[in-house]
C-alpha cells in the first residue's frame, strides 16, 4: 500500500482531556434534562388534568337542561307580566368556576401556620391543594403564580383568596399547577 493512503485512512486521535470534557458536558446536559424536564411536559399534564375532570364538564352539560326544567310558558299570568322586560325567559345559572387545578401554598411571612390555614380554606372551597410549606425569597406581595395554560383558573383562585397580584410561574415552581405565595394575611 501507498504510505500516504495509510495516513489518510487513520482517524484523528483526541487528547484524553478533550474526551473527558466532552463526556462531562453530555452527562451534565442529561442531568439537567432529568432535573428540569422538558418545558412542555408540565403544560401537557396540566391540560390533561383540567380536561379530564368531571367538574369541568358537568356545568356545561347542566346549563342546557335548566331552561327546560322551568320554561317561561308555565308561569302563571300576573299583573307584572305586562311590564317590559318581564317576558324574557330565565337566564341559566352561571356554571361553577373551574377549580380542578392543583395548588401549592407557601408562607413567605412571619405568620406561623398561614400556608396551612390557607390550604385548608382552599380545600373547603373545592381546590386540590397538594402542598403547603414555607417559601424563602423576596416576594413583594401575596401572589398567585400560574403556567400559561392555567391563567383563567389562576384568576378564579386569586378571586377566591382576594389576591390582586398574578404572575406567570418561574423556576423553581412547577409548571403543571398554581402556586400561591403569601407575604401577609389575606
Amino acid at each position: 500500500m501507498h504510505p500516504r493512503l495509510r495516513d489518510r485512512d487513520r482517524g484523528v486521535a483526541l487528547p484524553s482531556w478533550a474526551i473527558g470534557v466532552s463526556i462531562g458536558v453530555v452527562v451534565l446536559a442529561m442531568l439537567a434534562l432529568v432535573v428540569t424536564g422538558r418545558p412542555d411536559r408540565g403544560d401537557e399534564a396540566a391540560a390533561d388534568q383540567v380536561s379530564d375532570t368531571p367538574t369541568a364538564s358537568e356545568p356545561a352539560s347542566q346549563a342546557p337542561d335548566q331552561p327546560e326544567k322551568s320554561p317561561p310558558a308555565t308561569k302563571s299570568p300576573s299583573p307584572s307580566a305586562d311590564k317590559p322586560g318581564h317576558d324574557k325567559p330565565d337566564k341559566p345559572a352561571k356554571p361553577e368556576p373551574d377549580r380542578s387545578a392543583y395548588v401549592e401554598v407557601y408562607n413567605n411571612s412571619g405568620i406561623t401556620g398561614l400556608a396551612n390555614e390557607t390550604a385548608a380554606m382552599l380545600q373547603d372551597n373545592g381546590w386540590k391543594v397538594v402542598g403547603a410549606d414555607n417559601w424563602y425569597g423576596s416576594i413583594p406581595a401575596n401572589t398567585v403564580y400560574y403556567p400559561a395554560r392555567l391563567h383563567d383558573v389562576a384568576r378564579v383562585l386569586a378571586d377566591d383568596l382576594g389576591i390582586g397580584r398574578l404572575h406567570s410561574a418561574v423556576a423553581p415552581m412547577r409548571f403543571d399547577r398554581l402556586t400561591v405565595i403569601l407575604t401577609g394575611p389575606l
